[in-house]
């Protein structure tokens, strides 16, 4: 372990008749917590960058001219695919069953596997044929009709 961390530079060695004598190089560690958080923020925006480029990789694969060539069986790629769908709908709003399957149909005909995929995601919720995008409401449950509402 000492070779190690001599050859990362943080400590010296020296011979003296059969022993190394190892000592800490000072002003190695004398790095700022500064200065280590700059370099894991910068850290992170690389990987952001990645995440970032590999999922408009995807998209660039199964999306040709706004259309959903098919689903990928990937799980990773499929969340990708399948929350980029879900921006079709507008936060907020409740869909009905037919309005949710023109949306999809516009991208894919197999809305119905895509629109059971968007519920198992988790990216929609439904409630007695209402959907609406789950990232905006996942606590909020719309209120089922008391018998005699219209």
């Amino acid at each position: 372990h000492l070779k190690k961390l001599e050859a990362a530079g943080l400590v010296t060695s020296q011979k003296e008749q059969y022993y190394t004598v190892y000592a800490l190089k000072e002003g190695a560690l004398k790095q700022t917590i500064e200065s280590f958080l700059q370099s894991e923020a910068k850290e992170k925006s690389v990987e952001e960058q990645r995440e970032e480029e590999y999922r408009r990789k995807v998209l660039d694969n199964f999306f040709v001219y706004g259309k959903l060539k098919s689903l990928p069986v990937q799980h990773k790629k499929k969340r990708i695919v399948l929350e980029e769908l879900a921006k079709m709908f507008q936060p907020g709003r409740r869909y009905t069953e037919k309005e949710v399957n023109i949306l999809i149909a516009d991208v894919n005909e197999d809305f119905c596997t895509i629109r059971r995929e968007l519920i198992c995601e988790r990216l929609l919720e439904r409630d007695h044929g209402v959907y609406w995008r789950a990232e905006t409401e996942k606590a909020s449950v719309p209120k089922k009709k008391e018998a005699g509402e219209r």
